[in-house]
């Protein structure tokens, strides 16, 4: 079974930058659906950015080319490094990920993600 943990959550100011882990057990990594979401105060959780099987990475417009997402393998850690933060970007970080799913017409569907993380908060202020 998949067991996802987060980690590196923590306070930044506006235009910083900060780094996010999830560290995957009980299964390999790669091959499948394994990604980023957020769930900012008083709205849904939302995708942030998703890895497919094809190591093609999704990103959503709203992080695109301030966000980048890699897979550290030999660790089996996912890595989100933010950079230029905005307060927009505060929220509760979480992983998740779906071993069935080897490619997704619409990666960020809340319910086609089977295994969650309990997440980390990070708080970007002005």
């Amino acid at each position: 079974q998949v067991q996802l943990t987060e980690s590196g959550g923590g306070s930044v100011q506006s235009g910083g930058s900060h780094i996010l882990a999830c560290e995957v057990s009980g299964y390999t990594v790669g091959g499948y659906c394994l990604g980023w979401f957020r769930q900012a105060p008083g709205k849904e959780r939302e995708g942030v950015a998703v890895l497919d099987g094809n190591s093609m990475t999704t990103y959503a417009d709203s992080v695109q080319g301030r966000f980048t997402m890699s897979l550290d393998k030999a660790s089996k850690t996912l890595f989100l490094r933010m950079n230029r933060l905005e307060p927009d970007d505060t929220a509760v970080y979480y992983c998740a990920a779906d071993p069935r799913k080897y490619w997704l017409a619409r990666p960020f569907t809340l319910s086609e993600y089977n295994y969650w993380g309990k997440g980390t908060q990070v708080t970007v202020s002005s």
